[in-house]
């Protein structure tokens, strides 16, 4: 039987955010908006979809209004209408909301990228160092073997002079000329 795989909460969540963030962006892409004419006062008193169809217009909830955005300031004053109850763009999310999802989605990419920077470098560094002692343990190893393979070979010219010694077939080494005597 196979198990069925489940989601945490919490990545639930936040993939319904995004599709409802999506589809708000959708309409609001969708939607076309009417003539600059119109103030959005006008549209005070009626819905939140039709205020918010204008994109230069703020949605308020505690008076049912439509005012014009305060473009001065990026955030609408708590004067002219609380963030808990002002909407922009879509009906179903406040400010308070969108701003918290937005910093919780810029912090995690922040987050993400500087991790990944550092594990980049971290692995990097890690690798060249890595690299710089295997190539220092190998330059210790070829010359062990040299000193190995001279020792090897002093041994065995020792061995051969001593075995040459003792059927006399070791030269002087004052006098490189020697008489051949057959017996």
């Amino acid at each position: 039987m196979e198990a069925v795989r489940r989601w945490p909460l919490w990545l639930q969540g936040l993939a319904l955010l995004w599709s409802r963030a999506v589809a708000g962006l959708e309409q609001i892409l969708s939607t076309v908006p009417p003539a600059p004419a119109q103030a959005c006062s006008e549209f005070s008193q009626k819905s939140c979809e039709e205020c918010l169809k204008n994109v230069s217009c703020l949605w308020c909830y505690t008076n049912n209004t439509c005012i014009d955005y305060p473009v001065r300031s990026i955030l609408p004053p708590s004067s002219l209408c609380s963030l808990s109850h002002a909407r922009w763009g879509v009906c179903w999310i406040n400010f308070e909301a969108l701003i918290i999802a937005m910093a919780v989605v810029a912090g995690l990419i922040l987050v993400s990228i500087t991790v990944c920077c550092c594990y980049c470098c971290y692995c990097r560094r890690r690798s060249r160092s890595r690299l710089d002692e295997e190539e220092e343990q190998l330059a210790r190893k070829k010359e062990e073997r040299r000193l190995q393979s001279l020792q090897r070979r002093h041994e065995r010219k020792l061995k051969h002079d001593e075995i040459r010694k003792k059927y006399g077939l070791l030269q002087d080494s004052d006098n490189p000329y020697s008489r051949f005597e057959n017996e």
